[in-house]
């Protein structure tokens, strides 16, 4: 630092201990709030504006504006180097002050010195800088095997201390959601069922044990009140095995169509097969078309004949598991259960069962 360097910085010293003398302000104000002495608090938004006010009367001889030990302004003259900060001319009385968009490092006390007829006065206030909440972490989607135990993360930041609360949507769509396995105590449970979506508190989400019936959406939101929710979601995919939901016999005459369907649940989806007794039925084959749409399979005779009649097996399976359920058709006038096909293997179809799981199983 030159000569010159030197005596402007201890010039500038001397200013800043000369003004405080002369206003008799204190080299630091406590930031704290809830002080008695602070004449007002103002609070504002992150990234709004804040105006900080002075009244004055034309008996002030010298007024300036402080912000802990920082001069911002002293008169008209500037001393703060922040653009942010901009004088205001709004009325011969007042002398104030404008902060353009607020950051936490502005938070804290302001000081309004007057001197009047020799004697100085205060007006002190406090700003307060609030933060909309935001979550900043959260849990990636997951996709797990039923029966796993999974934990969701949700982190959020904001000022005042922001509120974080978990909603479950179901990926049924059918506005059903389960509420076993959330890990909440039961008078929560009952306490946070909105809408039939279950709510719960807190950061963490643990399940023990999912269910396919606990594979869905997983919203997080977070709030503080100073703007609209922040929300987030989660995906939590639950694998589990194939099971077949409905199949039914079905009683066609000879010469006309007659189809055959069955539906199973599965994640991944399930993969299907018919067969009849212990022979593979193949699309395009023996008369036949096998149609695979999603979670369905339909089994198609475009011309009935008599040796098409009788027990047909769709099998269904994934990476998880197989199953398979038995389905006739009959022609008119035969005897035939009218409720739903059989669920579960049949005896005679066991070692075929097992013979399927084996090679299948040994794709992956």
């Amino acid at each position: 630092m030159g000569l010159t360097g030197y005596f402007e910085l201890q010039w500038k010293c001397l200013v800043v201990v000369a003004l405080r003398l002369l206003f008799l302000v204190p080299a630091g104000v406590p930031a704290r709030s809830g002080d008695s002495y602070l004449k007002d608090n103002i609070t504002v938004r992150q990234g709004d504006s804040a105006v900080l006010k002075c009244n004055v009367d034309n008996k002030v001889s010298r007024v300036a504006w402080l912000n802990r030990t920082t001069i911002l302004f002293t008169g008209n003259e500037k001393w703060s180097l922040d653009p942010r900060v901009v004088l205001l001319n709004t009325a011969v009385t007042e002398y104030s002050i404008k902060i353009i968009n607020v950051n936490l490092y502005d938070e804290g006390p302001y000081v309004c010195s007057i001197l009047t007829n020799k004697k100085p006065e205060s007006t002190k206030v406090h700003l307060i800088v609030q933060v909309p909440a935001r979550i900043v972490n959260i849990s990636a989607d997951v996709s797990v095997n039923e029966g796993s135990n999974v934990s969701l993360m949700c982190l959020a930041i904001g000022r005042p201390e922001p509120s974080i609360f978990w909603k479950f949507r179901s990926s049924k769509g059918d506005g059903k959601e389960s509420q076993k396995g959330l890990g909440l105590p039961s008078e929560l449970m009952s306490d946070r069922q909105i809408g039939n979506r279950i709510i719960t508190e807190g950061e963490y989400v643990e399940m023990t044990g999912i269910t396919k019936d606990m594979s869905g959406s997983y919203d997080c939101i977070t709030s503080n009140d100073i703007s609209p929710p922040d929300v987030r979601t989660v995906q939590v995919t639950v694998n589990y095995p194939p099971v077949i939901s409905r199949a039914r016999s079905t009683g066609t005459a000879v010469g006309q169509k007659g189809v055959l369907w069955c539906e199973a649940s599965a994640v991944p989806l399930a993969d299907f097969q018919w067969y009849k007794g212990e022979r593979r039925l193949f699309n395009g084959l023996n008369r036949v078309k096998i149609e695979n749409k999603g979670k369905q399979s339909m089994l198609t005779f475009f011309n009935v004949s008599e040796e098409d009649y009788g027990n047909y097996t769709c099998v269904a399976m994934n990476t998880l598991g197989i199953t398979n359920a038995s389905i006739i058709l009959y022609g008119p006038g035969a005897i035939h259960d009218m409720n739903n096909a059989a669920l579960s293997p049949t005896s005679s179809f066991l070692l075929l069962t097992l013979v399927l799981t084996l090679s299948f199983i040994s794709k992956f």
